[in-house]
């Protein structure tokens, strides 16, 4: 579904002038329009490069300098993340800083892995040690505003999420991840702003379709036939997609309050195996907020 620029025009002076929150269309058979994948298998490139680092760490250790130790360390540990060995890599990601403690990348890693385990203190100093050694890194301050959000520090969520979508504002999912933790401080005012990052810098990446979503400009079954699979890239899988589209459907379905359609599309994220996307990292815990509200509404 198209929406020209007038549309949207249209759009941000209904909220600016009404103050107006969209409330987006009730879509009670939008589940009959699921795009069901094959889970992403094991890349056996991955765990050759395994077996190999392994045999080098091993026998070669006390011949190699500290800091080719700490990146071949560090690049094990990124293997086994991908692999869905998180244990495994959060151990090397330890061992590598103990060779090389300035490794940005490593504290990255670290980082995600304590606020999936919602040990937030640890992601915080992780996320710092890393704006520390590198400000510019390319994801520290997304992975940061995550572990606010999901620590329901909101107002630090917002900061670093606008912090990141003004690096790359034609970066849909830049504009969602601050619309979410803003839609916890003033709902009125997330939605207007989503409704200006759309109108300025909406593009044909299909992830806008989300937004228009949101924004309530078109059905969850339209998304759902017309924009799931469209333009897959060459190194792009639909697993990958699904992962992502998955993800997203569940929080709008938070938003709606349909809590165990919202269970539904995150263990649907859960499913398709790719371990290395933030989807699939933080589909468990929206798992599990999603499962408590619909084991309260059966208890009532």
């Amino acid at each position: 579904m198209s929406f020209n620029r007038l549309g949207w025009m249209v759009l941000l002076g209904c909220l600016s002038i009404s103050g107006c929150t969209l409330t987006p269309p009730a879509d009670n058979t939008s589940l009959g329009h699921l795009v069901l994948v094959k889970p992403q298998t094991t890349d056996g490139r991955f765990e050759l490069e395994v077996a190999k680092l392994t045999e080098v760490i091993s026998k070669e250790s006390d011949q190699l300098e500290a800091e080719t130790m700490g990146q071949l360390l560090y690049r094990r540990g990124s293997l086994y993340d991908a692999l869905g060995l998180v244990t495994l890599a959060r151990i090397d990601f330890n061992r590598a800083l103990d060779y090389q403690p300035r490794l940005a990348d490593a504290y990255n890693y670290l980082g995600i892995h304590y606020t999936q385990l919602s040990q937030f203190n640890y992601a915080y100093e992780s996320f710092d040690a890393v704006l520390e050694l590198e400000p510019d890194h390319p994801y520290a301050y997304l992975n940061r505003g995550i572990a606010s959000y999901y620590d329901q520090r909101f107002d630090l969520a917002v900061d670093d999420f606008n912090s990141y979508f003004a690096a790359q504002p034609s970066d849909p999912y830049r504009a969602m991840w601050v619309f979410l933790a803003e839609m916890e401080q003033a709902p009125t005012r997330a939605m207007e702003n989503l409704a200006k990052a759309r109108l300025e810098h909406g593009n044909d990446i299909w992830a806008w379709g989300l937004v228009d979503l949101y924004l309530g400009v078109m059905t969850e079954s339209e998304f759902l036939q017309s924009y799931v699979t469209q333009g897959l890239s060459a190194d792009e899988t639909l697993a990958e997609r699904m992962c992502e589209a998955y993800f997203y459907l569940g929080k709008y379905k938070q938003l709606q309050g349909q809590w165990q359609s919202s269970s539904v599309y995150f263990r649907l994220a859960l499913s398709t195996n790719v371990h290395m996307f933030l989807e699939h990292r933080y589909a468990s815990i929206e798992l599990e907020r999603s499962q408590q509200h619909v084991d309260a509404q059966r208890s009532e």
